[in-house]
């Protein structure tokens, strides 16, 4: 349903202010949910603006519908596949095998590769806690400070968490913004590597000639896993890139004529949720079967992985609303009025107001929610070319990483995992964090001008 409303302009502005800052004050002050926040900030928008209430019931309705219908499939194929790939021990896999090939002395770069390549299907906190074993057992036989393998690691999760599809945060970005995946992810792998490189090995080095933090007591005294029970390398990265591969020949399939004969073919096998169903199943069956587990047991494996998806897909489908609540009220077209007096490309509006949210609210999940929100409110957005909505996509995802602090949950979490205190936390995973977010930033803004 298309609606279109007359509203003052003065008022709405007003309007945004006030249920933006309704919104930061439920989360931060009162310690709100993140999903009931932002859903009483989009109603209070739309009340204050003058919209009427069927208009707010439409927004509300369209919102969740049009965002879930995009990305529920994804969210909850991704988590499964992720799942299967986390109980294999297919990510100790791809860690042990990359630090072997590498070599000690460059094994900070092995864990960098092979933390964006797990945290595609697996999330964020739980490929952490998976692969950090392993940067504490290189401090350990090395004698280095656990920094400089670790940050390399939580690099390369914090890249392929937020700007490579089908992680959950650039699949709901790219739905809401209307944007293909194959561009997404051909435009994220390119923002990634850099950032990866910069903040993982570049800053690891620094952190660990700088701050020596000792391998956790309990951690030095634990014996090492079995690798022989681990699966092979080669069935891992072929298994992870099922998804990727056919994604981005559905891309290809339209924009190279020599593959115009079987687009019809690419076009389904590529669709995100086909895709991710493949690899899903085989996943199931070579990385699940082969190794012992039952059905029944791959069953209460992937019915388990999907418990946090609830949460990650209602605080989207209230964004969503916030999204539609903006759109339905002409308050999108007034905040791209005056993006446009400015003039700043779209892919720096897009990084600041994700980053501001980021240092607001704390979530990067929330972050990108908001974020893409209120990019895809704004006139002449869908007139955008597919790369440059791509770049857009990525600079959101950047906005969303930067300046990791206090309020944010990962923040505590690396604290807690690695041993540092709160100062020492700040002076490397909130840099990291800030570097990954602002350089990947930085080359989806150099992309655009060729888009």
């Amino acid at each position: 349903m298309d609606v279109k409303l007359n509203l003052d302009p003065t008022r709405l502005v007003f309007a945004a202010i006030l249920g933006m800052a309704v919104l930061l004050v439920l989360i931060i002050v009162f310690k709100f949910h993140a999903m009931v926040s932002i859903l009483i900030g989009a109603i209070v928008i739309g009340l204050v603006a003058g919209m009427p209430f069927d208009a707010i019931v439409t927004a509300v309705n369209d919102g969740i519908g049009n965002t879930l219908k995009g990305i529920a499939l994804l969210v909850g194929l991704g988590s499964m596949f992720g799942a299967i790939l986390e109980a294999s021990g297919g990510a100790q896999t791809l860690a042990v095998t990359m630090v072997r090939k590498f070599g000690d002395k460059k094994a900070a770069w092995a864990l960098g590769i092979t933390g964006l390549v797990i945290a595609m299907p697996v999330f964020f906190d739980a490929g952490l806690i998976i692969l950090i074993p392993l940067a504490f057992s290189l401090a350990k036989k090395t004698k280095r400070s656990s920094l400089f393998y670790v940050i390399p690691l939580l690099a390369g999760l914090a890249v392929g968490h937020a700007f490579i599809p089908p992680t959950p945060g650039p699949v709901l970005v790219a739905t809401m913004l209307n944007v293909d995946l194959g561009w997404v992810i051909l435009i994220g792998l390119f923002c990634g590597v850099v950032a990866m490189v910069i903040a993982g090995p570049v800053w690891g080095a620094v952190c660990g000639k700088k701050y020596f933090i000792p391998v956790p007591e309990q951690v030095a005294n634990q014996e090492d896993f079995d690798e022989s029970k681990l699966p092979k390398f080669w069935t891992i990265v072929i298994i992870i890139l099922i998804p990727l591969v056919l994604i981005i020949l559905k891309t290809l399939s339209g924009v190279i004529p020599a593959l115009s004969g079987v687009k019809p073919v690419f076009s389904f096998l590529g669709e995100p949720f086909v895709a991710l169903l493949i690899a899903t199943i085989v996943a199931m069956f070579i990385l699940g079967v082969n190794h012992g587990y039952s059905l029944k047991e791959l069953e209460k494996i992937m019915t388990k992985s999907l418990e946090p998806t609830g949460l990650i897909l209602l605080v989207t489908a209230c964004g969503g609303v916030l999204r539609y609540v903006l759109q339905y009220s002409g308050l999108g077209e007034v905040i791209g009025n005056a993006v446009s007096a400015v003039n700043l490309p779209m892919v720096v509006v897009a990084f600041i107001v994700a980053a501001l949210v980021r240092i607001c609210v704390g979530s990067a999940t929330v972050a990108m929610t908001m974020a893409a929100g209120i990019i895809a409110a704004m006139p002449g957005i869908a007139t955008l070319s597919p790369m440059y909505l791509a770049c857009v996509t990525a600079a959101i995802a950047g906005g969303a990483t930067v300046c990791s602090h206090f309020n944010d949950s990962g923040f505590w979490l690396v604290k807690s995992l690695v041993g540092m205190d709160e100062t020492t936390t700040l002076k490397t995973w909130t840099i990291m964090e800030t570097l990954v977010g602002f350089s990947g930033f930085v080359v989806a803004l150099i992309i655009s001008f060729f888009a």
